[in-house]
């Protein structure tokens, strides 16, 4: 699904990236462990498109990402969804509009927004807060509105940069088991994490990251640097 092939990312002289090569299978749930600065971020900026790498290739679907034209990008950014440390909510929308707007700006019917939204909220544990704005929620609820509004397109794999980095220990354990769901449910997860007990507690697959270098990559792995 996913692949890096000999990929180099270099910032007014600095290596974000160098020589990165991996490949993610559909389904799989992979973790990116490494410091902050490590380079998992900036891997998630080159499958967006937002980035072009200064080297290597880039595939989703055996699709080129960095062949795709600037204004196809958005068809495939509908193939990932995007969950943020900051939860990146509308604070003058309710969760129920929050999730719709994400429909809206891709071209929704009302009638699609109607049955879909519920039945996502449904799915993050959120039925009863349809009507409360972000003001109203935990962070760990904020952040499941965040996964409501990532799923919200059926995408067929999520993107999780530090999700859980401004959650408390319960919080975190929440969001962490949601994302094991969505997985059991067939869909791919890469979630970016410097979490040492996270990560040493999913026995998944784990990338580790180091000054822009893979250093190690292990089913079932652990956080080792």
């Amino acid at each position: 699904m996913i692949v890096f092939q000999n990929v180099s990312k270099i910032y007014d002289g600095c290596t974000a990236l160098d020589k990165v090569n991996f490949t993610i299978r559909p389904k799989e749930f992979v973790s990116l462990a490494g410091p902050s600065g490590a380079g998992k971020s900036t891997i998630f900026k080159l499958l967006i498109g937002e980035e072009q790498p200064s080297r290597g290739k880039v595939f989703l679907d055996k699709q080129n990402i960095h062949l795709i034209r600037e204004n196809e990008l958005h068809h495939l950014r509908r193939k990932m969804g995007m969950v943020f440390q900051d939860f990146r909510l509308l604070s003058d929308r309710t969760v129920y509009e929050n999730v719709a707007f994400a429909m809206e700006v891709a071209g929704s019917s009302n009638k699609e927004i109607v049955q879909d939204v519920p039945q996502i909220l449904e799915l993050v544990g959120l039925p009863d807060k349809l009507s409360a704005f972000p003001s109203q929620l935990s962070g760990g609820e904020k952040q499941r509105v965040a996964i409501a509004r990532a799923l919200i397109h059926r995408p067929s794999v999520i993107l999780a940069d530090e999700p859980t980095g401004n959650l408390d220990l319960l919080n975190t354990w929440d969001i962490v088991r949601l994302l094991l769901k969505i997985n059991e449910l067939g869909t791919t997860i890469v979630l970016a994490t410097h979490d040492r007990e996270v990560i040493n507690n999913l026995s998944k697959r784990v990338v580790t990251l180091d000054k822009g270098r893979i250093i190690r990559d292990e089913e079932n792995g652990r956080y080792i640097l």
